[in-house]
């Protein structure tokens, strides 16, 4: 899987400090807030004048005094008017709270993942990200008022039963108190059990998701090996722990319900015996206990409803601990204090162009993913204005590395990078980001039309530019061959496009945005050689005038480059032109006879065939 999940800490208490952090949140919902609290604080204090009431109808009545029965229902009535607004009341505070804690949440958690760097996204898989933007801040959000309605209501309610009780009867009041220490005490331990199961309930949901996620994306994977009923039974074992636990939990909560009802009826038989005592002596009128036994009944209720609510909250607070971990991820990568040297990032004001950039070194550079395995030692490299260069050599030597530091996706561990004598620490990632154009092997393509997808580099670009652009890449002949042009949407990560396709795409894309610098990581390596032939024709329009840095494989992108460089061990061991690199038959010779030769052939074929150019074989 491609998330390890650990088994949680089920004795772990309340962390009310954490919870505190994110009460910032709140703020910003102070209305509905206000609003919330006013509302359960009136709930509260009318709940038991309801009972009260009645009890007053019950005593009118009884004594003939049917005077005082209009104005006494017509009190009762409208309790109940009032009763339901309030609720009506809350409940909009709270959806309002939710809404924009979720809003707000969701925000601020996607702000930051754009300014965390490319290390903490190797290190978390997407599946983890996408949990915590949307079911731990769905779980948060939907509880926060929830729980804060219940602990206010739940304090105001408990005082209000308790003084009401204590000024209709003190003694008969303490008598039916006595069966909060047991309620107390019955209801943390319920809580506890249920928070155990709750929790096992999560951690295992969190892994059928992953498996179930897995699954889907390598399902052809599964198919090919015959595998799928070893990942029936994979998955089996993890719904049958999910079945388990689930059942041990309904089993806990049906439990406690009766017992909870069990002792509030105890209370409540309580008061009618010594309630029946009470009537004869005269302390009690017929409707005063009744409407004591009201009050009774509804004295568990808040304890009970505080006990859940407070065990939700402790459920709650992996789905808290995950979320402030990742907005407490801080960016490897940081823009200095100081503003750029240069006023305005990526192009010129007055014209658009790319501003000049003169030359990119690596001095002394050091890199390391693990400490235990450099990747990098003592790497120099200059290059010049307009100079392009390609980084071959077998797989781990470093090329990649070497890109990812220039795109400044990775800090060196020591050393410099620096862009026309500037360390690029010094500079910011948008003054450096802006100037850049990286295709990759498979490059991502956003849901919407192959216009929206090549314009999204550069938003203000007009639909003739965007045509200009494709036209330059040789892109604009397939996409008019589509039925939609260039409005034909290319689906999730360009999955209703072929590779080659989304390749052009990519490319359009980068010659739209004029990127001063611009990196190719084996964009061609898994195409077939003729679409590498009309790709490679674009990548000839981008290489022009500009700084390139090409990884590849192909042997019709490397033998145009200015340079090539042969990496091994993260060291520069040949460098050259092509042909400058076959004559020395060293490194280089052996890496093109290794993993070149093949598709030499296929070359010299179809550049036979077409009369494009020399056989590229006669360079042995």
């Amino acid at each position: 899987m491609s998330e390890t999940f650990h088994e949680e800490d089920e004795s772990r208490g309340l962390d009310l400090a954490l919870w505190r952090r994110l009460l910032r949140f709140l703020r910003p919902q102070r209305g509905p807030v206000l609003l919330l609290c006013s509302s359960a604080v009136v709930l509260a204090i009318i709940e038991p004048v309801m009972p009260l009431t009645v009890g007053r109808i019950i005593d009118a009545a009884n004594a003939g005094r049917q005077e005082d029965l209009p104005g006494l229902i017509g009190t009762y009535l409208a309790l109940i008017a009032l009763f339901g607004l309030i609720v009506f009341a809350f409940i909009r505070a709270a959806g309002d709270i939710a809404t924009g804690m979720a809003h707000d949440m969701r925000k601020e958690g996607f702000a930051h993942l754009q300014r965390l760097s490319f290390s903490f996204f190797d290190r978390k898989a997407v599946g983890w990200l996408m949990a915590r933007m949307t079911s731990d801040v769905g779980r948060i959000t939907s509880l926060a008022p929830w729980f804060l309605l219940d602990l206010t209501w739940g304090v105001f309610y408990l005082l209000s039963l308790a003084g009401w009780m204590l000024w209709l009867d003190a003694r008969l009041a303490l008598w039916v108190m006595l069966i909060v220490p047991p309620l107390v005490l019955v209801s943390a331990w319920f809580q506890r059990r249920l928070l155990k199961y709750q929790r096992r309930i999560r951690r295992t949901n969190s892994e059928i998701t992953a498996a179930y996620n897995e699954g889907i994306m390598g399902v052809q994977t599964t198919q090919a090996l015959s595998r799928e009923t070893a990942a029936l039974r994979e998955f089996q074992r993890l719904s049958d722990r999910m079945e388990v636990s689930s059942r041990r939990n309904m089993v806990t909560a049906a439990v406690y319900l009766p017992v909870v009802l069990s002792l509030g009826s105890l209370g409540v038989g309580l008061a009618l015996f010594r309630g029946g005592a009470a009537l004869e002596m005269g302390r009690l009128t017929p409707g005063e206990l009744i409407a004591f036994l009201q009050l009774a009944t509804h004295f568990s209720q808040p304890i009970q409803e505080l006990a859940a609510r407070f065990t939700e909250l402790q459920a709650a607070q992996a789905s808290a601990e995950r979320l402030q971990s990742m907005l407490d991820e801080t960016p490897d990568i940081v823009d200095p204090e100081r503003p750029d040297p240069e006023p305005f990032a990526g192009r010129r004001e007055e014209t658009g162009e790319p501003g000049p950039i003169r030359s990119v070194e690596f001095r002394a550079v050091e890199f390391h993913y693990t400490p235990e395995e450099p990747i990098l030692r003592g790497f120099d490299l200059r290059i010049g204005a307009g100079e392009s260069i390609a980084l071959v050599g077998a797989t781990g030597g470093g090329k990649s590395t070497i890109a990812g530091l220039l795109c400044r996706f990775y800090e060196p561990a020591a050393g410099q990078v620096l862009v026309d004598g500037i360390d690029l620490r010094e500079r910011s990632q948008h003054w450096l980001q802006s100037r850049l154009g990286v295709v990759l092997q498979h490059p991502h393509l956003f849901s919407g039309s192959i216009r929206e997808n090549i314009r999204y580099g550069r938003p203000g670009a007009s639909d003739a530019e965007v045509e200009e652009a494709a036209g330059r890449v040789g892109a604009d002949r397939f996409i008019r061959g589509l039925e939609d042009g260039y409005e034909s949407e290319v689906g999730e990560g360009g999955c209703l496009l072929s590779s080659g396709e989304r390749q052009f795409v990519s490319l359009a894309r980068a010659v739209l945005s004029d990127p001063a610098i611009f990196v190719m990581d084996e964009a061609t390596s898994s195409l077939d050689v003729e679409t590498e032939r009309r790709i490679q024709r674009g990548i000839d329009t981008i290489l022009r005038g500009r700084i390139s840095v090409i990884i590849a494989h192909r042997l019709a992108t490397v033998r145009r480059v200015d340079r090539i460089l042969v990496i091994e061990g993260g060291r520069i061991i040949e460098q050259g032109t092509h042909e400058e690199l076959l004559r020395r038959e060293g490194s280089y010779h052996h890496l093109y006879r290794a993993q070149f030769a093949r598709q030499s052939e296929e070359v010299r074929f179809e550049e036979g065939r077409d009369g494009d150019g020399p056989a590229v074989g006669s360079a042995i």
